[in-house]
C-alpha cells in the first residue's frame, strides 16, 4: 500500500502512476465520502486515457462506458445485490479499466467469491488536497 497526496492540477499525474501500474487495465475500487472526489479522479484517469467525452457519474444508471476502454460504475443506488442481479458482473470479464465508485467491503468479497483481481483506492479530504490510499492488487 503507498499513499499519495494530490490536489486538482496533480491529479492527473497520479491517474498516469495508476495506468502506468495497470497497462493491462483491471478492476479499480474508489471510495470515499460523498464529495471525496471519486467522479474527478475518474475524469482524470479518462483524460489520461485519451477519452475526451464528457465524464459524469453513472449513479442512476449504474454503468457508462467509454471508447470500450473505461467502465466507469456507480453502485451507491443499487448496492452489491443490485450490481449483482443486474448481470453487471460478467462485464468486469472485458478488458479494459473498471472503475466502481463505492466498492465497499461487501463488493470486495463479491470479486474474491469470482476469484476477481482488483485495487482499492480510498480517498480522504484533506482542505484542497485529497490523499489516495492505494492498495494494488489488493486481491489476486
Amino acid at each position: 500500500m503507498y499513499i499519495a497526496s494530490c490536489d486538482f492540477n496533480t491529479l492527473p499525474a497520479f491517474a498516469q502512476e495508476i495506468v502506468n501500474q495497470m497497462p493491462q487495465g483491471g478492476i479499480i475500487l474508489l471510495r470515499g465520502n460523498l464529495a471525496s472526489g471519486k467522479t474527478s479522479f475518474v475524469k482524470a484517469f479518462a483524460t489520461v486515457l485519451g477519452i475526451n467525452e464528457a465524464i459524469s457519474s453513472p449513479t442512476f444508471s449504474i454503468l457508462h462506458e467509454y471508447e470500450q476502454k473505461l467502465f466507469h460504475y456507480d453502485i451507491y443506488q443499487c448496492g452489491c445485490e443490485g450490481f449483482l442481479s443486474s448481470g453487471l458482473i460478467e462485464k468486469l470479464d472485458v478488458e479494459g479499466y473498471h472503475l466502481i465508485e463505492w466498492g465497499d467491503t461487501s463488493f470486495e468479497k463479491i470479486l474474491q467469491r469470482f476469484a476477481m483481481a482488483y485495487t482499492t483506492i480510498d480517498i480522504e479530504i484533506d482542505g484542497l488536497k485529497r490523499t489516495y490510499k492505494v492498495n494494488m492488487n489488493a486481491h489476486a
